[in-house]
């Protein structure tokens, strides 16, 4: 089996998104929401059987966990409210993806944070998520702000509560960023690879850990910087007297395969121990394209991991046994499928 642990929901229903666009003129106007408008079955199946399903096929992929847009979440737009609003949109979305192809889509939710509101009130969100829809895990926004990061380090107590609901509930979270609105950042070629190297970071400067030692994290991206300069974070832990990364970092924290040549693939299992590598394509996402040089999508992971240097057995790891561990939720809707 072949579990992509990284995908959005980029090809939603065009009627989703004017409503996104509705809403955020109607709280410009200080006017009410509009009605979510109707989305039949139809319009949803089709978006993902010509798209996400058609590519996973033609790829050889089995099961996508599947979130809303990164770059829609759009924190920073708006307030609470629309914030709120939004994701619930979203994710009931994501929701009826995993109930139309129970077999192939399962659910992470995104988060109503907003820029300087208490992490908590997202709490209520996500146990609906998990315990309602049956998501398997979450997306965290490091900076709602939209590159302005205004806000504490993900190691500052004020995250806190949501992190005990993770534990709670057993669930991880991808550290995701969403769109930027500070033009020095181009939202997936910067901002994106920035908070991965700056979530890293943060969490080598703190103790988190040792608190939550079963909170798990996936740095998404190939880890942003991380790997290729993994000596200077070894360094750092040492000038910082923390212990070794191995120790203080490794058993919480993830990178996904989302890394678009293959150098970049054998680097990274090079760098990081395979335990802490996840399958991910990020399709259909940042990249959409074909490589010139190879004729294939760029986005094509599998392609990089299949010519890795791994036996079978790491080739499997990678591509499915490591995301069982970390999203202890989905190896469970897995297992009940007979899988």
């Amino acid at each position: 089996m072949i579990i992509d642990c990284h995908g959005h929901y980029t090809t939603a229903p065009e009627a989703h998104t004017l409503w996104r666009v509705a809403q955020v003129q109607s709280f410009k106007a200080h006017e009410p929401f509009p009605e979510y408008p109707s989305i039949s079955d139809d319009e949803i199946i089709e978006t993902i059987e010509t798209n996400q399903l058609r590519l996973l096929r033609e790829r050889g992929a089995d099961v996508t966990i599947f979130s809303p847009r990164a770059s829609a979440m759009e924190h920073h737009v708006g307030d609470e409210t629309v914030s709120l609003a939004w994701s619930r949109a979203c994710n009931d979305l994501i929701s009826r993806v995993s109930t139309l192809f129970p077999e192939t889509f399962f659910g992470v939710c995104q988060l109503p944070q907003s820029p300087g509101v208490d992490v908590s009130h997202s709490i209520a969100e996500l146990e609906r998520c998990v315990n309602e829809l049956g998501f398997v895990g979450l997306n965290l926004n490091p900076d709602p702000s939209g590159g302005m990061w205004n806000g504490a380090p993900l190691t500052d107590r004020s995250w806190y509560p949501i992190y005990e609901k993770m534990v709670e509930l057993d669930v991880p979270a991808m550290i995701h960023v969403s769109g930027s609105c500070n033009a020095n950042f181009h939202a997936t070629g910067a901002h994106y690879m920035n908070a991965d190297t700056t979530a890293f970071m943060q969490l080598l400067q703190g103790d988190l850990f040792s608190d939550f030692p079963e909170l798990r994290f996936v740095i998404p991206h190939g880890g942003g910087a991380v790997p290729y300069h993994w000596g200077r974070y070894r360094g750092l832990a040492d000038m910082l007297k923390k212990p070794q990364l191995s120790e203080h970092l490794m058993h919480n924290v993830f990178f996904d395969t989302c890394v678009y040549h293959q150098p970049g693939i054998d680097l990274l299992f090079e760098v990081i121990d395979l335990d802490n590598i996840l399958f991910g394509s990020e399709m259909v996402g940042a990249v959409r394209g074909i490589d010139p040089e190879t004729g294939h999508y760029f986005d094509d992971t599998k392609r990089y991991v299949d010519a890795a240097n791994l036996t079978s057995n790491q080739r499997e790891q990678v591509f499915s046994r490591n995301a069982r561990r970390v999203y202890p939720r989905l190896d469970a809707a897995l297992s009940k499928q007979g899988r």
